[in-house]
């Protein structure tokens, strides 16, 4: 990783930090002391973003006040009556596109596309962020066709910024042709925990300062495509293996720690003017010593994010409907006000909220009766117009009507696709050498043991007459205990078996072909922690990923197409 820090400053050549800003204040000379906007102005008035996203806030009504901190995701395939009456009736300020309503990317265009004329007939025209999770690797909300890419760790294994600015680009590009304007990504959590399964290989390194030049290369890639990149998730997700969604993950490091470890990345970003920060449901107990999750903590994100780190843009919030938000608080609702108190600008709910619920009644009464509540949400409204009028008149801004019939001609990005393959190969790395290069000259018989049908198609490419030994993906206790009981009558007759090691359950099954006492590769996808225990073993060969191609870049850097020469971003434990 230490060429990360080489080639930065050859990166920031390519590094435009747009932050979208500019473009909506060249058309006027009005100034702030002026009042002469008329009372029929909207959002695609002719004046300076500041003045007015002022006008628009003090003349809204507290439901669109309120309104427009909200985003609400829907669960079909299209959005519900239910959303579309949040869009036209309230004034809804964002939407989410999750990964199960994704798989017809034209529909979701579609979708998009008619959300967005929804918010147009409003009296003041704001337009919607839509905002998706499309990391890269194996978080890819937006399905279809889109690139199903290397992932972060890969990036981090080769350790080029440039790898990361095309990730941030490429990705970007893709989901910007549906009308997708904001992307939760980069993750900049740390592999601190190597055995956490949450974040794994969405991290970079487990090394901070080479995490946050990665993040800021991929966020400046996201914006050179048009995308509002956010950063996540505040103040650090990797040093737990625990689940926010089930309960509130503990993270029991002190101030000092947390400054010199999880920080460093959000530091870099936030030098570079990053537009968004997410915050996430993450307990720091000797931090803020309540017990609250830093979503809900006013310490971290008004205290610590505002003041003293000086951080000016978003700061949106992990899904509400998880348990490590709402068994702090008590209830969805006191959820809702504790993270409008706290300094968040937007709180995002994966569903779509009844008209009635609580969450908004008992906010819009607070708003009546609570005047510094009130100035927190016009407040946080203030800045999430402010960001759109720069964002949406800029020249980049992805389409608010993406034409669904010209979808096909972006995704998938032809560009992208001879990228991301090259960019899988510098990023294998070889932990283990023995019998390399491996050709079906001098492979003797081989036997194919894995899942995946790309890997099983690449080797069979190499190796015309090997045979295959299939499992399930997402492989349960029972059938490992299957394979282990026969996989050995069938690799007894072989001379190498290539192997899939991913997780727990992969590598016992490894083990158990160990006995076989034939020649043995390991592809190590995803996560390489369980894969660099399993030392016996011929070669060992860490791609970070279930991609295609990384899979091809496996079997090119196995048969000596090229020297691998990618570092694993962590020591080994």
């Amino acid at each position: 990783m230490k060429r990360a820090l080489s080639l930065f400053l050859a990166t920031c050549f390519l590094w435009n930090p747009l932050n979208f800003a500019g473009y909506a204040q060249n058309s006027s000379s009005l100034t702030k002391k002026d009042n002469t906007i008329p009372l029929d102005a909207d959002f695609w008035s002719d004046y300076p973003a500041d003045i007015l996203a002022d006008t628009l806030v003090s003349r809204m009504e507290d439901t669109e006040l309120l309104a427009q901190i909200f985003m609400f995701g829907w669960a079909g395939a299209e959005p519900s009556e239910l959303l579309n009456q949040w869009v036209l009736d309230r004034g809804l300020g964002s939407v989410k596109v999750f990964g199960w309503n994704t798989d017809d990317i034209t529909l979701v265009a579609k979708s998009i596309a008619e959300l967005q004329k929804k918010a147009q007939k409003r009296p003041y025209k704001i337009p919607l962020f839509v905002a998706t999770d499309q990391e890269g690797g194996w978080i890819r909300h937006v399905k279809g066709e889109t690139l199903i890419t290397p992932g972060n760790m890969a990036i981090g294994a080769c350790g080029y910024p440039i790898d990361a600015w095309y990730s941030g680009y490429y990705i970007n590009k893709e989901i910007h042709a549906l009308g997708i304007n904001m992307n939760f990504a980069p993750s900049v959590d740390l592999f601190t925990d190597h055995d956490s399964t949450i974040i794994g290989t969405r991290a970079f390194s487990e090394n901070p300062d080479n995490t946050g030049i990665l993040g800021a290369s991929f966020a400046a890639g996201s914006i050179a495509a048009g995308v509002i990149p956010t950063a996540k998730h505040f103040p650090g997700h990797g040093a737990t293996n625990e689940d926010s969604h089930i309960f509130l993950p503990t993270i029991d490091i002190d101030l000092k720690t947390w400054q010199e470890r999880e920080l460093v990345p959000f530091k870099y970003l936030i030098a570079e003017k990053i537009p968004a920060i997410m915050s996430g449901h993450l307990g720091f107990p000797q931090i803020t010593h309540n017990g609250e999750p830093a979503s809900l903590s006013k310490t971290f994100l008004t205290d610590i994010l505002r003041r003293q780190l000086g951080y000016e843009g978003l700061i949106i919030t992990d899904d509400m409907m998880m348990n490590g938000d709402t068994l702090y608080a008590g209830s969805l609702s006191n959820a809702y006000k504790l993270a409008i108190e706290a300094g968040n600008d937007i709180i995002i709910s994966s569903t779509t909220a009844r008209l009635n619920e609580a969450l908004w009644t008992s906010n819009l009464e607070r708003m009546k009766t609570d005047m510094e509540f009130r100035a927190t949400v016009k407040k946080a409204a203030r800045r999430v117009i402010k960001c759109k009028l720069e964002y949406f008149k800029s020249p980049k801004a992805a389409p608010l009507y993406p034409n669904p019939a010209n979808i096909s001609n972006h995704i998938p990005d032809k560009d992208g696709q001879k990228f991301f393959l090259e960019q899988a190969c510098r990023s294998i790395t070889l932990f283990k050498s023995g019998t390399l290069p491996l050709t079906s000259e001098n492979s003797g018989r081989v036997l194919l043991t894995g899942s995946l049908p790309t890997f099983f198609t690449e080797g069979k490419k190499r190796f015309p007459t090997a045979a295959e030994f299939k499992f399930t993906y997402e492989i349960g206790p029972n059938e490992t205990q299957w394979v282990c009981d026969n996989i050995l009558a069938t690799a007894n007759a072989f001379d190498t078996i290539i192997i899939c090691v991913y997780n727990e359950r992969t590598a016992r099954i490894a083990q158990k072909v160990k006995e076989s006492g034939k020649r043995v590769i390991i592809f190590s996808l995803l996560s390489p922690v369980k894969s660099t225990s399993l030392t016996w073993a011929d070669s060992i060969l860490c791609g970070y990923s279930y991609s295609d191609y990384s899979i091809q870049a496996l079997f090119a850097a196995l048969a000596g197409d090229f020297s691998p020469d990618g570092k694993l971003p962590f020591t080994p434990n």
